[in-house]
């Protein structure tokens, strides 16, 4: 590739999976309680953005959305090779469903234009939707591509290889354009030496900090508040149910054959266990 590309990465902080996360009283997860973690789906969509910097010689924003502990995954990115990152940080946006999530977000995305590729995680582990992404291409009326596991880039044009049931499919899109990385996509690779050596240089200089994370509220990036958090709304969590821990133990059986091991199972575990199984 002959010019270099500004490239944007979505990423965000969700509550860690292996870890107990509380409920709020509007069915809501309690972030502030919970630890936290990139989400895995976004990972993917880092490398992705890190593969054109490496091709194109451009560089690579990571933009989030959250609390100001979100700034940490931000951080991350930058140990990884991203070279800047934007948190979109503003009480006003709590309880943001997808639909005003992508208002923001592209306003946001606008706020630090230009730019010619858009990267997303396919899904988020804490909504499992796969919304986002799309309504933020929808708003900016850019083609997208999802469920992307591989591609090249051609001239102004992305050529793309996208998960569909039973197999895949080869496609085009013209550039700019947002694209929502599948994790059969390159696992990220490992966070880079001089990223982590300027990670460490930022934490302990807090204004050099402030000029490669930038903060900013829903005022800086002009977003209406009607459309965001809570008001701009119209999912209802209605109910949330806490599944119970399920606990349990795994025997490995071997045998010359699946009937044998079939056959042993039955006659040597009493029925009542058996049942749990």
């Amino acid at each position: 590739m002959s010019k270099p590309f500004d490239i944007l990465v979505l990423i965000k902080q969700v509550p860690d999976q292996g870890a107990k996360a509380g409920i709020n009283p509007d069915g809501t997860i309690d972030r502030a309680k919970a630890k936290r973690m990139m989400n895995p789906f976004d990972r993917y969509a880092l490398q992705a953005a890190l593969h054109v910097k490496k091709l194109t010689g451009g560089t690579v924003k990571a933009l989030s959305m959250g609390p100001p502990p979100a700034a940490e995954i931000l951080l991350e990115a930058i140990e990884h090779g991203a070279d800047m990152g934007y948190l979109l940080s503003d009480r006003r946006l709590a309880a943001s469903d997808t639909l005003a999530t992508a208002y923001a977000l592209h306003k946001l995305i606008l706020h630090v234009s230009p730019f010619q590729m858009i990267f997303c995680g396919l899904q988020t582990t804490d909504g499992d939707t796969a919304q986002v992404g799309p309504q933020i291409a929808e708003r900016l009326n850019l083609p997208q591509i999802s469920y992307c596991e591989d591609f090249s880039l051609e001239g102004d044009q992305v050529k793309a290889r996208r998960v569909i049931e039973g197999g895949y499919q080869w496609v085009h899109a013209d550039l700019p354009c947002l694209m929502t990385v599948a994790n059969s996509y390159h696992p990220l690779e490992y966070k880079k030496i001089r990223g982590s050596q300027k990670v460490q240089h930022l934490v302990r200089n807090e204004n050099e900090k402030s000029k490669v994370i930038k903060t900013v509220t829903l005022d800086d990036i002009e977003a209406d508040p009607i459309l965001c958090g809570l008001k701009g709304s119209p999912t209802i969590v209605a109910r949330t149910d806490k599944v119970a821990e399920i606990g349990g133990s795994c025997k490995t059986r071997q045998g010359q054959s699946v009937d044998l091991m079939v056959k042993d199972v039955l006659e040597t575990t009493p029925v009542k266990e058996f049942l749990k199984l």
